[in-house]
């Protein structure tokens, strides 16, 4: 049963990461396209902050986490065009 609710609360922190990303870098997708790009965003900032040592508290990962999601916006506009 934890393991459940562990995803259900990844699957919302990710939405909340991604619709504040989206919010910054100005994109407008979706509920899930914000919930899977905030899960791999988080990921990318969190592996990223982690090479140079950076992390902490809740506070500074949520930090990374949007900071994260911000990068793989951009990277998925370059890639993909202004639609992202």
């Amino acid at each position: 049963m934890s393991l459940i609710i562990s995803i259900i609360v990844a699957i919302l922190i990710g939405a909340l990461i991604g619709w504040l990303a989206g919010i910054i870098m100005k994109s407008k997708h979706g509920f899930w396209i914000n919930c899977l790009v905030g899960i791999v965003g988080s990921l990318l900032g969190s592996w990223l902050f982690g090479l140079i040592g950076i992390g902490g508290g809740i506070i500074v990962n949520i930090i990374i986490d949007i900071v994260g999601t911000c990068l793989l916006i951009l990277i998925l506009r370059l890639i993909m065009g202004k639609k992202w």
